[in-house]
């Protein structure tokens, strides 16, 4: 039998599921099972698992399906795990380093406890200054084992599930599991302090914990929040049931109503009739559960309690609002620039969306390009009743498809087709200012596959950073999304990372790629033809992405005109630089290097290229397709 089961749902974190594993095999420590807990065999978090297993024995992953959450994931790992210690990680935190034999050195100072409470470090999602949630707590609790009742304020309200080891046998002959729903940790923290005989503490980090942007319905409103009266009450019942003495249920109370105080303040979790619904029945809970003699604390959140026992909604929700009022929490949605477009946009947002109206983007404007245009072209063909519109900038209109609409961006059109769309698609970004309306439906389609750091993740380059400006108003951007496109599995997991936010992700392949499966030996020549490649003549596809610190196009430190000497007569270059670089210029053609920067379809330019020479340029992943020669 292992001395550790150490269990890690999965869902929603495959980006950085890897980084999860390999802190727990790369331990000093090794008597452990590790038990990663998948959606689907077919998903991607299981393909990550499955690598680790086959390198490592000790990794047995089992399946969850996604309806049963966060707790039927862990009780799925809790059922097939056979340690004598189970420890519950998120698949997006890690262990620090030498973390698994300070516990079994702990564990074995302090005999056979039922729980070793330990702490961890709380990191946000941007990698700023972490902190350590359960220090205080764990501060003030005995050395050594002792009873629950000499440290009354370890109710597991406040020490999340990988805060703490729990003894297996201990957890299955009292049947303690992760209750269904949100807010889990509270309900099975509560019940395993209640139930358990003999803890102890680690006073040291065992756990980073990263604190998701994405994914964490916690920060979201709707009607799930209501979901943590339920764990309330399930605690504060199973603590009567037990006839917990009042000094372990008034910490216990207190905690936990300080939990719900916290969700009924919060200015966006709860809504309207949702949030009188949720504090008529928290007053209820409070009512009900109050142990004798219980004392409320001290300032605002002691008015709080002293509401909530009167069952006063409207003491309640003036009170609210004057903090509200006092903090500034009231905040205004941004607009585009220009009074008369402002409220015509306001206008226009006021209307009903027209639901067959898509609007398409490529390249911040560039023309009629990429993987929206192959929607656009497979839309056309598949759901002719759309509506469908180009957005460009001025000079890149005679782009468009003759009989594809087109709006000019910042135009008057331009803004009434993104107030009333209800399809948005973009390979980029739309503007700061356009609004995401319910109901709407934003793809993100990307344009290659990362091979450079994206997104936030460029936040640890202070240069790069700079040039790239702010990060929160790009993840406000990301924040529309409600889909992401995705090229492969390595690009899903770093989409993940680099733009972190609440969307789902498509892995199905670039429509814009489709084109390498389709295309003919007519077509090939036909694009041939229009690049201007002599017949006969072999064509290197030149492509090296950007330098973020150059302001111009380069070429990269590759003499050109030497190559094609070299190379021989029968060798012509197709120079394409990014589209960062000369944007609309045309550069002459000469001798045998043809400039094809211009060109709209970096499709075509593969098509026409027998070989290609890159960089780090993500092109080179698409002309992978293409099964043809590529020099990096």
């Amino acid at each position: 039998m292992p001395r550790f089961s150490i269990i890690v749902p999965s869902h929603g974190v495959a980006g950085r599921l890897s980084q999860a594993l390999d802190s727990v095999l790369g331990q000093s420590f090794g008597d452990f099972e590790l038990i990663p807990v998948c959606d689907a065999p077919d998903g991607t978090a299981a393909d990550v698992a499955g690598e680790h297993a086959e390198r490592d024995s000790r990794v047995t992953p089992v399946h969850s399906p996604p309806s049963a959450g966060l707790a039927g994931a862990r009780n799925a790992g809790m059922r097939a795990a056979t340690g004598a210690y189970l420890l519950f990680l998120d698949g997006d935190d890690v262990l620090v380093p030498g973390a698994l034999a300070a516990l079994d050195a702990r564990l074995a100072d302090t005999g056979g406890v039922d729980v070793l409470y330990v702490e961890y470090e709380r990191v946000p999602w941007w990698e700023s200054e972490a902190s350590n949630p359960a220090a205080p707590l764990l501060a003030k609790a005995p050395d050594g084992a002792f009873a629950p009742e000499r440290a009354p304020q370890l109710t597991g309200v406040h020490l999340p599930a990988w805060s703490a080891v729990h003894r297996r046998t201990f957890l299955t002959e009292r049947r303690l599991d992760f209750p269904a729903g949100h807010y889990t940790d509270i309900g099975f923290g509560a019940r395993v302090a209640a139930r358990a005989e003999r803890v102890a503490v680690l006073r040291e980090v065992v756990v980073r914990h990263r604190v998701r942007r994405q994914g964490n319905r916690l920060n979201l409103p709707g009607e799930h929040h209501a979901e943590l009266l339920d764990q309330v009450e399930l605690a504060l019942t199973h603590a009567a049931e037990l006839g917990l003495p009042p000094e372990r249920r008034g910490p216990l109370f207190e905690q936990l109503f300080a939990a719900v105080l916290k969700t009924a303040t919060h200015p966006r979790r709860l809504t309207g009739r949702g949030r009188r619904a949720f504090y008529r029945r928290a007053s209820r809970l409070y009512r009900r559960h109050r142990p004798a003699g219980f004392r409320p604390p001290g300032g605002r959140l002691g008015v709080q309690h002293r509401l909530l026992a009167s069952g006063s909604y409207a003491g309640f929700r003036a009170l609210r609002a004057a903090n509200r009022a006092a903090t500034g929490l009231l905040r205004r949605l941004p607009w585009p620039r220009g009074l008369r477009t402002r409220l015509r946009y306001r206008r226009q947002l006021r209307r009903p969306l027209d639901p067959n109206l898509v609007v398409y983007c490529a390249y911040w404007g560039r023309g009629y390009a990429c993987n929206p245009a192959a929607i656009h072209a497979k839309a056309r063909e598949l759901a002719p009743h759309l509506k469908s519109v180009f957005l460009v900038e001025p000079d890149q209109a005679h782009t468009v498809p003759e009989g594809v609409d087109h709006a000019v961006i910042g135009s008057h059109w331009y803004w009434e087709v993104l107030a009333r769309a209800t399809y948005l698609v973009n390979n980029a970004n739309f503007a700061e200012g356009v609004v995401k309306r319910p109901g709407s439906v934003h793809l993100q389609t990307q344009h290659g596959t990362p091979l450079k750091t994206m997104g936030v993740d460029q936040s640890t380059y202070p240069v790069v950073a700079a040039a790239t400006g702010s990060f929160t108003k790009l993840l406000a951007r990301v924040d529309r999304w409600d889909f992401n496109l995705s090229a492969n599995r390595h690009s899903t997991q770093m989409w993940e990372r680099a733009f972190p936010g609440s969307y789902e992700h498509l892995e199905y392949g670039y429509p814009r790629n489709d084109v390498y499966c389709t295309a003919t030996a007519e077509d090939v020549a036909r694009v041939r033809r229009e690049l201007g490649v002599p017949e006969g003549k072999t064509a290197v596809l030149y492509a090296p992405t950007h330098r973020d610190w150059e302001t111009g196009f380069g070429a990269g430190g590759l003499d050109l005109e030497a190559f094609c000497e070299a190379a021989g007569e029968d060798v012509v270059v197709l120079l394409r630089a990014h589209y960062f670089y000369d944007r609309g210029a045309s550069r002459e053609r000469t001798g045998r290097i043809i400039d094809v920067t211009a060109h709209r379809s970096s499709e075509d330019v593969c098509l026409a290229a027998d070989a290609l020479v890159t960089d780090y340029s993500s092109i080179m992943f698409d002309y992978a397709n293409l099964d043809r020669p590529i020099v990096v």
